[in-house]
């Protein structure tokens, strides 16, 4: 890779954090009264707190209303699932833990600890880092965007495999779009047996998807100046490709 793609900047955890909060649309919540699945059921306040709607009947509204008040009492989990088809589909899970409160026909729910997996490794968040921070702006639109690249834009992908250095793509199957925010775009890179992920750096962060294709424009003409990895060049001689 050149020069120009040497500044890796990534979501701080706390910003990606709350970018899952914001696009998830399901969660899974444990508690005492055992553990269950909700679709479409919750928002979230500006400051991190998470509003959930649950049945009347729902055990988990009964455990919330007979739980010590400031204990933490549950555990949300929410998993950020990449939109396009890929091997090692999930590529973070976010684990809050926390305390319910019954309020205006809905459940508070109150973090007392955030955790973020990423294939790195586990993070905990800074409480005050997370409710302070926001999601990717990006993050509610990435879903759309990508698929919109994978299935339209084909030809886009393989051009940007020009600024990935070579070693990452030997052995290489097949390249796609895995994520994207406001500060890159990450291709999934998979092999027979294996895959890794490499990241390619907008030269300025991208506050709307205006400026993302402003940045997509960069990367392309930038990809369009770089020579054909010598990897995928071997794997339409074989006819892999």
């Amino acid at each position: 890779m050149g020069d120009s793609h040497t500044w890796t900047a990534a979501p701080a955890a706390a910003e990606q954090a709350r970018s899952v909060l914001a696009a998830a649309w399901s969660c899974a919540v444990t508690a005492e009264g055992g553990r269950e699945e909700f679709v479409g059921a919750h928002t979230v306040a500006d400051d991190g707190r998470v509003l959930l709607h649950v049945p009347e009947d729902s055990a988990l509204l009964a455990a919330a209303i007979c739980a010590p008040r400031g204990e933490p009492s549950a555990v949300l989990e929410f998993a950020d699932v990449a939109p396009v088809p890929v091997r090692g589909r999930i590529r973070v899970r976010l684990w809050l833990a926390g305390w319910f409160a019954p309020e205006e026909g809905h459940l508070v729910f109150r973090p007392t600890r955030v955790v973020l997996r990423r294939p790195s490794g586990a993070v905990v968040v800074d409480l005050d880092e997370f409710a302070a921070a926001a999601p990717d702006p990006l993050a509610t639109a990435e879903a759309r965007l990508l698929t919109h690249l994978a299935d339209c834009h084909g030809d886009a992908v393989e051009r940007l495999t020009r600024l990935v250095d070579a070693d990452s793509l030997h052995g290489a199957v097949r390249v796609r779009p895995l994520a994207v925010d406001r500060h890159g775009l990450t291709l999934r890179i998979e092999r027979a047996r294996a895959h890794g992920d490499v990241r390619l750096p907008f030269h300025a962060p991208a506050d709307d998807v205006a400026q993302l294709t402003e940045r997509m424009h960069v990367l392309l003409t930038q990809a369009s100046a770089a020579s054909c990895p010598r990897a995928l060049q071997r794997q339409r001689t074989d006819g892999d490709g």
